[in-house]
């Protein structure tokens, strides 16, 4: 059955939260060049960012991690106190194992690097507009590192997880977000909620993302 409605044809809504004007104007071009993509907003530090986003409730945030004032970190934990349902991606000069972490444990939905080429970022964007995860190869192995020096399952038999588990597990790993699985498994967002919560309890992870990282390594 098609499950594709029209809000799936509309573009993604995005604001960019970043304290340096140059620097979002720069963006505001990129995003000009994906059909996909539409700036409904900017702002120059924390606090108007989370102003903007209550305002227009964007499907996707791009946010700076070093702001003067409140910090990407301290923003992001308040934008997911909003409740909203929004894809928040970090783009950042800092590839700092420490910022990393802290970024994804706080609830990013993925890390990208300002160095990185303007097609590469755009490419990113996209396929967070698809339902998947935004997570550079090097910034993957930072976090596959952080989470070898921590206790937790070696491997996939260890985790004790149910075919289910395993089944929405492979499909994080692919970097699919709840309504992405829901959608692949004929489940509610809700059920795929409570299954994603139970895997990370599982594995002694925080996040989806972590998830996803392990997974991988774990040649699931």
């Amino acid at each position: 059955m098609d499950t594709m409605t029209v809000a799936d044809h509309l573009p993604t809504r995005v604001i960019v939260i970043d304290d340096h004007p140059l620097f979002r104007k720069g963006v505001e071009d990129l995003i000009g060049m994906s059909p996909g993509l539409l700036l409904v907003g900017e702002a120059a530090d924390g606090e108007g960012g989370i102003r903007l986003a209550r305002e227009t409730g964007p499907d996707l945030i791009l946010l700076d991690l070093n702001m003067k004032g409140m910090d990407g970190i301290e923003t992001l934990k308040r934008l997911r106190e909003l409740d909203l349902d929004v894809r928040v991606v970090m783009l950042t000069v800092s590839d700092s194992e420490d910022d990393v972490v802290a970024a994804l444990r706080a609830g990013a939905d993925g890390y990208l690097l300002k160095d990185m080429e303007p097609e590469d970022i755009l490419a990113a964007l996209e396929r967070v507009t698809q339902g998947r995860m935004a997570l550079g190869e090097r910034l993957a192995e930072l976090i596959a590192r952080a989470l070898r020096e921590e206790p937790r399952p070696a491997h996939l038999a260890e985790a004790g997880l149910t075919p289910r588990e395993e089944e929405i597990l492979g499909l994080l790993a692919r970097g699919y977000s709840n309504k992405l699985i829901a959608r692949e498994l004929d489940l509610s967002v809700g059920t795929v909620k409570v299954h994603v919560k139970h895997i990370l309890k599982k594995l002694r992870l925080k996040t989806r993302v972590e998830a996803a990282v392990w997974a991988v390594q774990s040649h699931h």
